[in-house]
């Protein structure tokens, strides 16, 4: 199916994305799935995960500020239960052994649909020494050449059976042998907290309303994050951050199939 039927459905059927994130950047996540035509609820609240699990089509966790790392795994097994997909953003993963652990035991007793960090992130799941900057990826690791990424991912994607993207300089989308690179997106997207929270959950709306197919699904997601960043760059490298994080909003919100056609550097590589 075209961009225009993944992004049709998102915006016709509004599916509601829960979401268990950190508290840094939990505005702006929910801003932006409302941007894109989904409906944010966010809840850490655990005597609420059966009840939101029934009405909910897909569940993001970022584990980015580690606070109630008890209750991830009874989350994701009550979406599980229920076949709500669910999107991981396994933030800092590589930066501390108790983040390390929390990540191993997620991916170990739960399912995921979608497992989404930056290039050093997705290194560490793979049991790669990565050097990893806290929440951001280094600059070695941004510049890897995308063969060696796209052979990690496709490790994660194997014995997870999950959707893997690493972001970087170039973003890579995998499912299994399946492998997507898209080359959209300006490095000054980084000058901003949040932007990655924030394509996991352009994802996870993706994902809701087009449950078959979690790959495509991704693939538009991501490339729909990067071409919103291009576009208000452009309006905005004049006037600084602050106005870039508002237009970066905007542009999804008003991102549409000729938009996406006229921008879009997406490239089947597998």
């Amino acid at each position: 199916m075209k961009y225009s039927d993944f992004l049709k459905n998102i915006r016709e059927k509004s599916p509601i994305i829960h979401h268990i994130t950190n508290y840094v950047t939990v505005n702006d996540c929910a801003n932006i799935t409302l941007a894109i035509g989904a409906s944010p609820i966010m809840t850490a609240n655990d005597n609420e995960f059966e009840d939101i699990a029934n009405i909910s089509s897909a569940l993001v966790l970022n584990i980015g500020t580690m606070d109630k790392p008890d209750i991830y795994e009874k989350a994701t097994k009550v979406a599980n239960s229920k076949k709500v997909p669910v999107v991981f953003d396994p933030v800092g993963v590589g930066a501390s052994k108790a983040r390390n652990k929390v990540v191993h035991e997620l991916l170990t007793n739960s399912k995921f649909a979608v497992i989404k960090g930056n290039v050093s992130e997705i290194m560490s799941i793979d049991g790669i020494v990565a050097s990893t900057k806290g929440v951001d990826a280094s600059e070695e690791d941004k510049n890897m050449d995308v063969s060696h990424i796209v052979q990690i991912c496709k490790n994660i994607s194997e014995k997870y059976d999950s959707v893997v993207t690493a972001t970087g300089k170039n973003d890579i989308i995998v499912y299994k042998n399946d492998a997507y690179v898209v080359k959209n997106g300006v490095a000054y997207m980084s000058k901003i907290t949040g932007t990655g929270c924030m394509s996991a959950s352009v994802t996870a709306s993706f994902v809701a309303a087009n449950k078959y197919d979690f790959l495509l699904s991704t693939v538009y997601a991501i490339a729909t994050m990067g071409i919103a960043g291009e576009i208000a760059y452009e309006k905005t490298k004049e006037l600084g951050s602050g106005s870039f994080r508002v237009a970066l909003i905007d542009e999804i919100s008003m991102m549409n199939e000729e938009q996406f056609e006229k921008y879009a550097k997406i490239e089947k590589i597998s």
